[in-house]
């Protein structure tokens, strides 16, 4: 179960939530870099392992989130490789950049950040829904955590709202074809295979439900 409260996460909780997040990343990384092998180069795995597990040595240094979030983002950029890196590090610099120098967040607080991240990436990788990429996971999951906050929800319902929803568009982009990245590459054979970008973005809220006790 998480030690989180109801209606906040601290400086402690998101370095934690980071943690859970490189460890997920780890257990996965062989089903990663297999999903990549598929429709990419063959080292989302390995690179997004190596990127978390640097993000890791970091976290303690932090004293407020800002700082937290900023780090881990510059982190990232700078160890894993291909678009990964930029794209993951935009959406946890551009978080940090929309909290402050804060040592806690309320739900909705964590809302604005994650989507001030999530349109980072967008612009970043000029990218779409529909594109097959991390975007088709992570635009319904903040759109599902909003919508559970404005309907009274607490943040542990929100977390499980959004974990649904990020699962669910991961899996809608089996049948697309890919408009970006390496995949775009294939054309119509990249349909049928799961986007690997979606499937680590999906990692996101399942550390943040595991946190939680979702």
């Amino acid at each position: 179960m998480g030690s989180v409260t109801a209606n906040e996460l601290t400086l402690d909780d998101l370095a934690e939530w980071l943690r859970r997040y490189a460890q997920i990343v780890d257990e996965n990384k062989a089903y990663l870099t297999e999903l990549d092998s598929a429709i990419g180069d063959a080292d989302h795995g390995a690179n997004m392992a190596r990127g978390t597990a640097a993000v890791v040595t970091t976290l303690d240094q932090a004293q407020s989130i800002d700082a937290l979030l900023k780090k881990a983002g510059m982190t990232l950029v700078s160890t894993v490789g291909g678009t990964s890196g930029p794209l993951y590090g935009t959406l946890l610099m551009k978080m940090g950049m929309a909290t402050g120098q804060r040592i806690a967040l309320h739900p909705d607080e964590f809302g604005k950040a994650f989507r001030a991240g999530v349109e980072g990436v967008i612009a970043r990788g000029k990218t779409e829904l529909g594109d097959k990429t991390m975007i088709d996971a992570l635009v319904p999951s903040i759109d599902a955590f909003d919508a559970a906050l404005a309907d009274g929800a607490g943040l542990h319902d929100a977390v499980d709202s959004a974990q649904q929803s990020a699962a669910a568009g991961r899996d809608a982009t089996i049948p697309m074809v890919a408009r970006k990245g390496r995949a775009s590459y294939l054309g119509e054979r990249s349909a049928g295979h799961l986007d690997p970008g979606a499937t680590s973005a999906t990692y996101l809220w399942d550390a943040l439900a595991d946190l939680l006790g979702v």
